[in-house]
């Protein structure tokens, strides 16, 4: 393990040889930390969390997250309690797949709600808005608002997490920041100035 002195690592935690853990992160109660995770700078691991893929910097698990190994979360996304990622998708006990798993990718600033299922091979788009409950079985893209099961794009979200309200031009303006959206032909870029 790489051992920062500004790391938390609660003593019930179990901290495999090889895993890595950036400076200022926090793992709590009873979670496993896998020797292949890389966990960033900054990152909170709640209590019971199992993480055995790659989180970048300001990542926040909620107590009880599963990452498994092939994950690979950007900076600073949130993964609400009971969320799990899964990467094999035909999972046998009697043929393990013995490393070779199923790629899922979420870039920057996602947000994943309570008691969420990843199904592998995905890719999530940065700053998406994953409602609590959902299943998600397909790619998202940047900013979609998503909920349900199989989850499905019921709108658009600022960085900040507000909703977007799209004008006949394909304009919406972030009511906390003030900054600027186009949707067009269902991708949402944000406009910069």
């Amino acid at each position: 393990m790489q051992n920062n002195p500004t790391t938390y690592i609660d003593p019930t935690a179990i901290i495999d040889e090889g895993a890595q853990i950036g400076e200022d992160s926090k793992i709590w109660h009873f979670s496993h930390i896998m020797d292949s995770a890389r966990i960033g700078n900054k990152c909170s691991i709640g209590q019971g969390c199992f993480v055995a893929g790659i989180l970048g910097s300001g990542c926040k698990l909620q107590n009880n997250v599963n990452v498994y190994e092939g994950v690979t979360l950007g900076n600073n996304v949130f993964c609400g309690p009971n969320m799990t990622f899964t990467n094999d998708l035909n999972p046998r006990a009697e043929y393990p797949k013995k490393g070779n798993y199923t790629s899922t990718i979420v870039k920057d600033g996602v947000t994943f709600g309570a008691q969420v299922v990843v199904i592998c091979g995905v890719t999530i788009g940065n700053y998406a808005l994953i409602g609590a409950g959902s299943v998600i079985t397909k790619d998202v893209p940047n900013y979609a608002l998503i909920y349900g099961n199989p989850g499905t794009i019921r709108g658009w979200v600022s960085e900040h997490g507000e909703p977007l309200d799209f004008d006949d031009e394909g304009v919406a303006v972030c009511k906390k920041s003030g900054e600027n959206y186009r949707l067009d032909d269902g991708i949402v870029t944000k406009i910069l100035n």
